[in-house]
């Protein structure tokens, strides 16, 4: 196979690659900064738990069903996680994340272990398979993916305000835990889509990583962003190169270097600041 073909057959994943790295990165500056790192990952596990409830039930992979069974399990996720938070809370926010990660992830292989060819679905939720991933699909994602950017722009004074001072939001009489629904909600919206491309951990990687290494460099929102969607972009070319180049599983590649490229990063950033 030539570059050419190889790069018409990889176009459909590298586009999706670049769209899911677009969103996540920024949603990434907001769960870092809430300090709920396992958010993404948690809500992620809660999806695959209702696409293996879908798959249990007989619908295949890619079916419709297994879609809304996703979104529906993620939105109660979001509810509870925004339910949770609030300055009066005794239990803290993440020990809930954390806690409605291993049951999700503990049902999913419960599920799983009643339904056929068990093993591929849980290779398919973990890594996914995104050089499956069709033109039909990138297009419905794109424009799920605007809606919820659209939304966020809108009120990205409000998010924005409650991710980094939420007790100065408090006492202006605002409902934190509205707020928060909306943020998980959307926040869902995306991890649904996201995880029915690409698998839980390759979603992870996009949310955390591009924002670490942001802060790795600034202090500033906006700078920091833009490192985290030029760090997207770079890592998913890259991945998708070391994936063909020696013939590995591309979610696996891009996520392991997502890794190295972080770690490169941080090996530099005393030589730059100290240039600085």
């Amino acid at each position: 196979m030539d570059w050419a073909t190889t790069l018409e057959f990889l176009a459909p994943a590298i586009v999706a690659s670049l769209i899911i790295a677009g969103i996540h990165a920024y949603l990434g500056l907001h769960v870092v900064e809430r300090g709920v790192i396992f958010v993404d990952l948690s809500l992620a596990q809660i999806a695959a738990l209702g696409a293996a409830i879908g798959v249990w039930l007989g619908h295949e992979h890619h079916d419709p069903e297994i879609y809304w069974l996703s979104l529906g399990f993620t939105l109660i996720g979001a509810f509870i996680f925004a339910m949770v938070k609030g300055q009066a809370a005794k239990i803290p926010q993440e020990a809930i994340i954390g806690i409605a990660y291993a049951v999700a992830s503990a049902a999913v292989i419960l599920t799983m272990s009643k339904a056929a060819g068990e093993s591929e679905h849980l290779r398919d939720m973990l890594v996914g398979n995104i050089l499956a991933v069709q033109w039909p699909e990138i297009r419905t994602t794109a424009l799920i993916y605007a809606a919820i950017g659209a939304f966020h722009w809108i009120f990205r004074q409000r998010f924005l305000d409650i991710s980094l001072d939420p007790n100065r939001v408090a006492a202006k009489g605002i409902s934190i835990r509205f707020w928060d629904f909306l943020f998980y909600a959307s926040f869902g919206f995306v991890v649904t889509r996201s995880v029915a491309i690409g698998g839980v951990l390759l979603v992870f990687c996009y949310l955390i990583v591009p924002s670490v290494g942001g802060m790795l460099f600034s202090e500033r929102i906006g700078p920091r962003l833009a490192i985290g969607w030029v760090m997207g972009v770079v890592v998913s070319m890259l991945g998708m190169y070391f994936s063909v180049a020696f013939d590995l599983p591309t979610g696996a590649s891009i996520v392991c270097t997502f890794g190295l490229v972080l770690v490169v990063m941080a090996t530099f950033r005393p030589l730059i600041a100290r240039r600085a």
